[in-house]
């Protein structure tokens, strides 16, 4: 992903360039050739994804006259993707970011080897319509009551009316799933093919891992709205922007609910997704088909 920006602009070339720098790694060299097993490791793969989404940027900003300062209102990322949002509205250096989700990834890869003892999994839930509201207080106060000792299954990310997802251990992710659709609140889960439980308390090892990292950096006034993912409201002072960030770990991501604060508080109808992939431009279009997207 990304080899052939890299080749035509010089603007993404520098993107690269500085990423591989600042991890003293051949990043660029894991991106474009793989291994595709080594490089979807979270410790590569969460890098490789936002340095190939900032130098997308870099290239309609510098080929094509866009600003962010002058286009954008609100900038937002789905978990990962928030230290992306933080880096294109000017609060947090390239450099720094890249530092910063490598030792994220890292840490979560740690975290998996050496603290956490079960098989894990997450799940994506196809919400009924109109029950998304109701899935979160059985996710609160019936499931807990439903698992048996040792089994765990959280709410990791609000995405649309129509999806959500849980993550914990394989059994309590298979429970919670199959309750939930039992109970009319979703019609079907889908397992998701990652190498953490991410977004729930079993990743809390992670937090004290990354604090250190954290607490080196010091992040910028964003030049315009940077939403949380923990609070689905705007970043208001940007030296809480590091506990954000550590409260993400753990914490769900609230896709929906930032998407519906911009169109709510912001009127926001005009969206561009950027970064490999389509899943967060699929979203909106879905649950805001009249809205324009791109």
């Amino acid at each position: 992903m990304g080899k052939d920006i890299y080749e035509i602009f010089p603007s993404a070339f520098a993107v690269f360039q500085e990423a591989d720098e600042a991890l003293q790694m051949h990043l660029r060299d894991l991106i474009f050739d793989g291994p595709q097993n080594t490089l979807t490791l979270t410790e590569n793969a969460q890098p490789a994804i936002l340095v190939t989404s900032i130098a997308i940027l870099r290239v309609l900003e510098k080929e094509f006259g866009f600003s962010v300062k002058d286009r954008v209102s609100v900038a937002m990322g789905h978990s990962l993707g928030e230290y992306t949002a933080l880096v294109a509205a000017g609060s947090l250096s390239l450099t720094d970011a890249v530092r910063l989700v490598r030792a994220r990834g890292l840490a979560m890869s740690r975290t998996v080897e050496h603290h956490i003892k079960c098989p894990t999994a997450m799940s994506a839930l196809v919400v009924k319509r109109g029950k998304l509201e109701a899935l979160e207080d059985a996710m609160a106060t019936r499931i807990p009551s439903h698992l048996q000792p040792g089994e765990l299954a959280e709410l990791a990310n609000i995405n649309a009316s129509f999806q959500a997802v849980i993550s914990g251990t394989t059994s309590g992710v298979y429970r919670a799933s199959h309750l939930l659709q039992e109970w009319q609140l979703a019609t079907r889960a889908v397992d998701l093919p990652v190498s953490a439980p991410f977004h729930c308390s079993l990743m809390a090892p992670t937090v004290d891992e990354l604090k250190p990292a954290l607490d080196k950096v010091a992040f910028s006034k964003p030049s315009i709205t940077v939403m949380s993912n923990v609070t689905a409201r705007p970043h208001t002072d940007p030296s809480t922007i590091a506990d954000s960030l550590l409260m993400q770990v753990t914490a769900r991501v609230q896709w929906a609910p930032s998407i519906e604060f911009c169109r709510q508080s912001r009127a926001v109808r005009d969206w561009l997704a950027i970064g490999p992939g389509r899943v967060l431009y699929n979203l909106v279009r879905k649950e805001h088909p009249l809205d324009h997207a791109k």
